[in-house]
């Protein structure tokens, strides 16, 4: 679990921070460069193709190997490809190559999302309900060590081969990116080893069955597609009203980014819907594949269901858009890539093991809830440190202190959460219900964090680092009234009771 955990946290940081850091040595406006982590939406709509990867067998792979990992190892190869694509453009090349790396980081965020699918429905079907905690754990301690990998390694491997501010070398990222590539062997040798989990499938489908679930879900991509590219004229006129009434200009265009989004998905269900109705649907196994899932999630927590939703969709909000743009900051403090590179592997690492080992000990002794409570608290008040560094200047005693209580509370926080999750999903649906808790946990924060290059050049880093912390107070309400009412029985793993 802690070598599946490693190779998820690789592509992370290769969408953000690294990236942004490779784009404003070319000259990027920050503005532009944090756009880059809406490649990382994917993971907010993966819930989308969750079905068909719980479903979908790849041909003879799947025979041969299981559903979970010949699927694991056709996305490990994806990922590596995305990288290596990314690795083989230069952005500096002008307007064309920027387009390209856009690709190649959309095809990143895709595959390794759609690893995320597979690896978070092995850990389930692997685990009982007396080890669910400390396999989220030590998965949370391996996605953080391939975080700092992607991270502090690529920046180590960038800086030490001669780039930086105001001396740009195209090759000391190229060769960075194709060592990051390198690291997704260690995903493909233990996708090799592990063995594959017991499953609960209830019917075995007919080639054309699986072929028609598939056709509807690509009638809703270009549906969604088409929807969000021709609804520009009419988004332009709301914007230009919107102006007139919201004097902020960010968040003008985080409510008509959402607009968007919520047009082409209605769009896209309609479709889908008209599709499904088609004689080549089985359409027993459409409800089997999109609608029992969701109808199961929401009969078991059908009192408390709103609060759920705004629990999942917050509790990573004030660590997430704070992450987008933490990177910069450090470069913008006048930190070298080692620099940053080096107080990272060191302090980081600690904190990084040390809060997710933690936080799995805690939530067997304490309860889940709690430790969330805790880690989304300090995750809050860690983003003030990142404040109080943008108005004292640059010290590299008070990065080692701001990057361990980041990561020590992010790691604790994660490992509660992951573990939350987990035990909310009904192992008859693993992959589905998962999949959009994960997505609702990460839309809201990837789309307001990819204006958060905006927000910085508003705001100044201070008012921006405060922000994030006062976003963060929502959830820890909803925790609390959680707690009180006691809203979330915890204690069955495969989700039988309400």
């Amino acid at each position: 679990m802690t070598l599946l955990g490693f190779v998820a946290g690789i592509p992370l940081y290769l969408i953000f921070s690294s990236l942004s850091l490779w784009l404003d040595q070319v000259g990027i406006a920050k503005s532009e460069i944090t756009y880059f982590s809406w490649a990382a939406l994917a993971y907010s709509f993966k819930f989308l193709w969750s079905p068909l990867v719980d479903k979908l067998p790849i041909p003879l792979l799947s025979r041969i190997m299981g559903q979970r990992r010949a699927w694991l190892l056709v996305v490990q190869l994806l990922i590596m490809g995305a990288i290596v694509w990314m690795a083989m453009t230069n952005p500096a090349a002008g307007d064309g190559a920027l387009v390209r790396m856009a690709m190649a980081t959309v095809l990143l965020g895709f595959s390794s999302a759609t690893q995320d699918i597979l690896i978070d429905a092995w850990r389930i079907e692997a685990s009982t309900e007396k080890d669910i905690a400390m396999l989220s754990s030590v998965y949370i301690v391996g996605y953080r060590l391939g975080m700092i990998t992607s991270g502090a390694g690529a920046l180590f491997i960038a800086g030490y081969l001669g780039t930086a501010v105001g001396d740009y070398q195209y090759q000391a990222w190229q060769i960075s990116y194709l060592v990051m590539a390198c690291t997704m062997l260690v995903g493909i040798a233990t996708t090799l080893m592990i063995k594959e989990p017991p499953t609960k499938q209830d019917l075995v489908y007919e080639t054309r069955d699986y072929v028609g679930v598939l056709l509807v879900f690509v009638v809703a991509v270009v549906t969604f597609a088409l929807v969000y590219a021709l609804s520009g004229d009419m988004i332009h006129w709301l914007a230009v009203q919107m102006a007139g009434v919201i004097s902020n200009e960010i968040l003008v265009d985080t409510l008509i980014v959402t607009i968007k989004l919520l047009l082409a998905m209605l769009a896209a269900v309609v479709m889908a819907k008209l599709v499904s109705y088609s004689r080549v649907i089985n359409q027993t196994m459409m409800k089997a594949v999109y609608v029992q899932p969701v109808v199961d999630l929401f009969q078991r927590h059908r009192r408390y269901i709103v609060l759920l939703v705004g629990i999942i969709a917050l509790y990573r909000v004030s660590d997430i858009v704070m992450g987008v743009s933490a990177n910069l900051f450090y470069q913008h403090m006048g930190f070298a890539l080692d620099e940053i590179a080096g107080i990272v592997k060191t302090f980081g690492l600690i904190m990084t093991l040390s809060g997710g080992l933690l936080g799995g000990v805690l939530v067997v002794k304490f309860g889940i809830l709690r430790i969330m409570l805790v880690g989304a608290t300090l995750s809050a008040l860690t983003n003030l440190l990142f404040m109080v560094m943008a108005g004292m200047g640059k010290s590299l005693l008070f990065l080692a202190v701001m990057i361990s209580a980041d990561n020590l509370s992010a790691g604790l926080a994660m490992a509660a959460f992951v573990g939350f999750l987990s035990l909310l999903v009904n192992r008859r649906y693993t992959a589905v219900q998962y999949a959009m808790f994960s997505s609702v946990m990460t839309l809201f924060p990837k789309i307001l964090g990819g204006y958060s290059g905006g927000m910085v050049e508003t705001l100044g880093f201070a008012g921006f680092f405060l922000m994030t912390a006062i976003i963060g107070v929502p959830v820890i309400l909803m925790l609390l009234y959680a707690m009180k009412v006691n809203a979330f029985d915890l204690s069955e793993p495969d989700g039988q009771k309400p």
